[in-house]
């Protein structure tokens, strides 16, 4: 009897950028659900895009996958509508701590509620499960977005792809530019909601330390190819994957395993 396909399956997908800028170079990857997966590499390795190529928001950056699959709960979903994807329960969370500034974290987190046509009593009871999981932003729920810290912002960025209800969160640099008690808080909240709620994360992350001890497997990336993957505890331990987010080493030397 053949073994169910995993969650989300990218293989062999190459990306580029107005017609002439190769992006991604084969990258291939699997996810099973449930489960954490961490993507690492430095900035410009191809982790960003690797994201948008699956939640197909590469497009808005004149992007397009040129060659390979991705298929998430058996499904071919290359090109799909992205707001069609968050509807089926595939959201992604964007560099940056994109929030709506003029909008109060209240506001904010509701508009990620409209894609599911909720009454207004089950929106209620979806905010009061995002607070429970961010308390802080209850505290700040009539602030104006744009006026909280960091470390709110990305929590209303967060908080509102929850409110889509996904099996499936794509979570680009989460702890860029916080400060580290912060950024753990972050994660914390992340290992909950996967454990709890059974949500899986497809996470791009610079620091290799925290991603690596979230994660239950990761993937390395430099200029767009896989050049590492395994095991999270597996890959903690080896010297060349430190020896890359220390300065010491090349990522080049840091060949692929299979899996």
């Amino acid at each position: 009897m053949n073994a169910p396909e995993p969650f989300l399956v990218v293989e062999n997908v190459e990306a580029v950028y107005g017609q002439a800028i190769l992006a991604l170079r084969g990258v291939s990857l699997t996810l099973g659900e449930g489960g954490v997966v961490a993507l690492l590499g430095a900035n410009g390795a191809g982790k960003s895009t690797t994201l948008k190529a699956i939640s197909n928001l590469i497009r808005a950056e004149r992007g397009q996958v040129s060659q390979g699959t991705i298929r998430w709960r058996g499904r071919d979903i290359l090109g799909r509508d992205p707001s069609a994807l968050v509807s089926d329960g595939l959201v992604q969370v964007l560099e940056g701590r994109h929030v709506f500034p003029q909008l109060t974290v209240e506001q904010n987190l509701i508009t990620g509620a409209y894609v599911r046509g909720l009454s207004k009593l089950r929106i209620a009871d979806d905010l009061e499960r995002i607070y429970a999981w961010f308390p802080r932003l209850k505290a700040r729920r009539q602030s104006r977005a744009g006026l909280t810290s960091g470390g709110e912002q990305q929590m209303v960025a967060i908080g509102r792809a929850l409110m889509t209800r996904p099996t499936l969160v794509l979570l680009d640099e989460p702890s860029m530019g916080l400060a580290p008690l912060i950024v753990e808080e972050i994660f914390e909240i992340v290992r909950q909601l996967n454990r709890d709620s059974g949500v899986s994360f497809l996470l791009a992350e610079q620091n290799a330390n925290l991603a690596l001890r979230y994660a239950d497997h990761a993937y390395v990336l430099e200029t767009g190819r896989v050049v590492a993957s395994g095991a999270a505890s597996e890959l903690a331990r080896r010297d060349e994957i430190k020896n890359i987010y220390l300065g010491g080493g090349s990522a080049a030397a840091a060949k692929p395993t299979r899996h």
